[in-house]
């Protein structure tokens, strides 16, 4: 039996469309026999009418404006987080590692200063400097060492070793304070320690170098692989949640376009305008997304490789210094060691300027002369490796060329002093090595290896400084007022786009 079925003409919609061309006219035409072998297509045809099209592709648009938003507020809430941790928490604790590193060393420097410059009186104008840079130092030791024993807070091994390091400085201390009383006792001469003195002091240098300063060290590496780790990480998820930010922001764009192609022809509307401002909305979100995450790459690059790094690498320069300079005082004052402080000497400057061809005392300043010549012709020319090394090829921000220069300059001028107070101990002329030795004006070793430690921390300061820029940027960028700047034009794309279909669809009730 033949059946009629009559298709509604609905305002706005074309009456014509899905109907056959020759009965488009009318208002009834009979049902055509389906052809065997189509059912499954004319099935689909007919099943996807205007109103179902219209809501399937604005539900698609509206999940892809809300992946698109998730996708990209993910990207970037990860490199606040990464930003965060490396800035704010794992980057200080390792400076500060570094640091204590430094405030140890210079301790133990100014311990064998005590011991060389004796107590009976030719050095009496020097004696209260070096006991207040020893105390200056052990009130830095005991501050970073509390800092890094909050810092590592409920995690049990890192709190006993910061526990450790403290138990061990405090008995280093008392180790410093009985040398002081038993060279006060016996009034000795200058580079002439009485016995028990000497016997406290190598209790407390042996005590500071295996127990203190692996200790200090070990933290510095702990803190420095978590930034390694952590930055490794964040750059590899960047760099994927770039593409995953561009492709789900093309998608969204493209589903929108597509709906308001739809609404064009089914409608025989040529422009859509909630529809356009959500497109357009959501290409500026798309480009900011897309800004926000280079940006935070760049600025994760600057803090971590152009900085950080730096930092580090000169931190743990000056602090080795420093312990080089307690090697050169231990050699005059213990002659029984000499040989093993010779050797650490060396040990150290190989650390901060290193040749692979270097293995003994006599040729280290002769080839650092020759390189300090090579890299004044040629910035680029850096020919040792070492802490000092890698900060040379390492020159990002203005000022960062001159100061590290200065630093070579002025280590090379410090490492000559040293041969000069080894010759003068070797001639028998051991009160001009120990005047030398202690002297604090320009051209004696100690105002020398001044002039040294300010070098350092200007350089030291270049680049922390950046590194704080960095961070701050990063924090300026990724914070709450990205977060909703971000939902803001997710919301205004996701209501533009409903607004611009509710009207139509409603011309089918």
């Amino acid at each position: 039996m033949a059946v009629e079925e009559r298709t509604a003409t609905v305002p706005g919609e074309d009456p014509s469309w899905g109907t056959d061309p020759g009965t488009a006219q009318g208002s009834a035409s009979p049902r055509v026999p389906r052809p065997a072998g189509r059912p499954a297509r004319l099935r689909g045809a007919a099943h996807w009418t205007t109103p179902r099209r219209v809501r399937a592709l604005t539900a698609l648009a509206l999940a892809a404006l809300l992946a698109f938003a998730g996708v990209t507020a993910s990207v970037l809430t990860g490199a606040r987080d990464a930003a965060d941790e490396i800035g704010h928490r794992a980057a200080p604790q390792a400076v500060r590692a570094a640091d204590l590193y430094f405030a140890l060393s210079d301790m133990d420097a100014q311990a064998a200063n005590l011991l060389l410059l004796g107590s009976d009186g030719r050095y009496a104008a020097q004696r209260p400097a070096v006991l207040a840079a020893y105390e200056q130092r052990r009130k830095q030791a005991d501050a970073d060492l509390e800092q890094a024993a909050e810092s590592v807070g409920g995690a049990a091994g890192a709190r006993r070793a910061a526990q450790d390091e403290l138990d061990g400085l405090g008995r280093y201390e008392a180790l410093v304070a009985q040398l002081e009383d038993q060279e006060n006792a016996a009034h000795a001469a200058p580079g002439q320690p009485p016995a028990d003195a000497l016997a406290s002091y190598r209790q407390a240098t042996d005590l500071l170098r295996a127990t203190l300063l692996p200790g200090a060290d070990t933290v510095a590496a702990n803190n420095a692989a978590t930034v390694d780790h952590r930055y490794g990480d964040e750059r590899s998820a960047l760099s994927a949640g770039y593409w995953e930010v561009l492709a789900a922001g093309l998608l969204a764009l493209a589903l929108l376009a597509a709906l308001q192609r739809t609404l064009a022809v089914r409608y025989r509307r040529l422009l859509s305008p909630p529809l356009l401002l959500g497109g357009a909305l959501t290409a500026a979100a798309l480009v900011w997304g897309l800004g926000a995450a280079a940006a935070a790459d760049g600025q994760l690059h600057t803090a971590k490789a152009n900085a950080y790094d730096s930092v580090i690498a000169l931190g743990r320069a000056r602090a080795v210094a420093y312990d080089s300079n307690a090697d050169e005082s231990r050699w005059l004052v213990d002659p029984t060691r000499a040989e093993q402080y010779q050797q650490a000497f060396l040990t150290k400057s190989q650390q901060i300027a290193g040749f692979d061809a270097v293995t003994a005392y006599p040729r280290y300043l002769p080839a650092l002369n020759q390189a300090t010549a090579e890299h004044r012709g040629s910035a680029a020319t850096v020919p040792f490796h070492g802490f000092l090394g890698d900060e040379l090829r390492n020159i990002t921000f203005p000022g960062e060329q001159q100061a590290a220069d200065r630093v070579l300059e002025d280590y090379r001028t410090y490492q000559s002093d040293d041969t000069t107070i080894r010759t003068l101990q070797g001639q028998g002329r051991l009160g001009e090595a120990i005047a030398f030795d202690t002297g604090t004006g320009r051209g004696q070793s100690d105002g020398d290896f001044n002039q040294l430690s300010e070098d350092f921390d200007q350089v030291i300061a270049i680049n922390q400084s950046a590194f704080d820029r960095a961070v701050a940027d990063s924090d300026a960028d990724l914070g709450a007022g990205a977060a909703a700047g971000l939902g803001a034009l997710a919301a205004a794309a996701l209501a533009l786009t409903v607004l611009a279909v509710r009207p139509r669809l409603r011309e089918y009730r």
